[in-house]
């Protein structure tokens, strides 16, 4: 099996859902680029920006974003909390809280126990700068920044696999893109600005190149530059203040999953981890990027590590991080004839899987024809056949695990 098989078994199924998603995500760039343009026009008469723009508040919410991106949610918190003592008038600190429980998803989207507080904190911020932008204003378009950022955010996490709330979602994304009609002007360029730019120029070229059907609705934007926006995100990696860690988050994953560059997303995934050690979601893409090149002596240290996270109860390492780690040692261990400990591995990739109702991915079906294989190799046929069973019970007819586990059962009925 290739290295990088399972993200192929992996590509999403569900068109819609995605298409949806990406209308979300255009709807947060948008907003990205107004937020920025405002921290850079501070002196315009007609839209005063306060706490966007006063630099001891950017430095008190840079650190406590550092502390949010390494997982450190109870300062980040407290951090927070401070500002909406000193701010509770004003949206930003709402926004900001509402950020943390939104890493507290990203982990594992289909854990769904901070939903409520996450969508909580997305309404107080909607409610508070709904008060600012009636009662100030001269604080109307700073108002709407954050209206357009909550119900965009909103509207992500509606649309998500897990949620599937599509009107929800459609309602949502239309009241951000009213926002955001409202609240863009004219602004100066700077790394910050770019983030916004960069993400817009690549998606609203790859959307309709990869999506058809989404091109009719693409008329309506401004058209972008795949090319441009990749260098825009480089610029904001390197040079960004705010926008940094998030920049090379996107083009980490826009390297390695769409333009074949795999060494510079390496190299992005090794700084993120080793700048913020205990973020989950960095370490197991730093572990998967490895994994994919093949560089077998690197990804098993960083993969055992995840999975002895895991077992120390570490926060926000769980099943998701664990399947993708066990994963890969079963694979790594397979291919240096160590079966008793690829078995081992694999057994946890299923129980992981298992744990998270992940049984139509690929982890789970090639954990179990591996787990066949290994048995089959062991001469025991009839617990060969069964794993191999599973896979067919499990998998979609079209998957190429489906029609592999019938070949393999069909080459053991042969052998008998």
């Amino acid at each position: 099996m290739e290295p990088a098989f399972v993200d192929k078994v992996n590509k999403r199924k569900k068109d819609a859902s995605f298409m949806l998603r990406i209308f979300c995500l255009m709807t947060l760039f948008l907003f990205v680029v107004s937020f920025c343009a405002a921290s850079q026009n501070p002196a315009k008469k007609d839209s005063t920006v306060i706490l966007i723009s006063d630099l001891s508040v950017q430095l008190r919410c840079t650190e406590a974003l550092n502390d949010l991106y390494n997982f450190k949610f109870d300062k980040a918190e407290a951090s927070f909390e401070a500002l909406k003592t000193d701010y509770g008038w004003h949206p930003l600190p709402y926004f900001l809280m509402g950020l943390i429980e939104w890493w507290k998803i990203m982990p594992n989207t289909k854990d769904q126990s901070h939903d409520g507080k996450f969508l909580a904190y997305m309404d107080s911020t909607i409610a508070v700068a709904e008060r600012l932008y009636d009662e100030m204003p001269s604080y109307k378009i700073e108002a709407a920044f954050f209206m357009a950022g909550a119900y965009g955010f909103k509207g992500r996490l509606y649309s998500d696999e897990e949620r599937r709330e599509w009107r929800k979602a459609a309602t949502a994304g239309k009241r951000a893109l009213n926002y955001l009609e409202e609240s863009r002007g004219a602004h100066h360029l700077s790394p910050e600005l770019l983030f916004g730019d960069a993400l817009y120029n690549y998606f609203s070229v790859w959307v309709p190149e990869n999506y058809p059907a989404l091109k009719p609705v693409m008329w309506f934007f401004p058209s972008g530059d795949k090319e441009l926006g990749l260098k825009q995100l480089r610029e904001v990696s390197y040079n960004a203040f705010y926008t940094r860690t998030e920049a090379m988050v996107w083009l980490m994953r826009i390297l390695n999953t769409y333009e074949n560059d795999q060494i510079t997303a390496l190299q992005i995934s090794q700084y993120l981890n080793e700048t913020y050690p205990d973020n989950p979601y960095f370490h197991r893409y730093y572990a998967r990027v490895l994994y994919s090149m093949g560089r077998y002596s690197e990804c098993e240290p960083v993969s055992r590590e995840i999975l002895a996270r895991i077992d120390s109860g570490m926060l926000g390492y769980e099943a998701t991080s664990g399947r993708y780690a066990a994963f890969f040692l079963g694979q790594i261990y397979e291919s240096r004839k160590m079966l008793d400990e690829a078995q081992h591995y694999y057994e946890r990739c299923v129980k992981f899987a298992e744990e998270i109702d992940a049984l139509e991915s690929g982890y789970y079906l090639y954990s179990l024809i591996a787990l066949g294989e290994i048995a089959e190799k062991k001469g025991d046929k009839a617990t060969a056949r069964r794993y191999f069973k599973e896979v067919k019970e499990k998998a979609d007819r079209k998957d190429e695990a489906f029609k592999d586990a019938k070949r393999r059962l069909k080459k053991l009925e042969k052998g008998d």
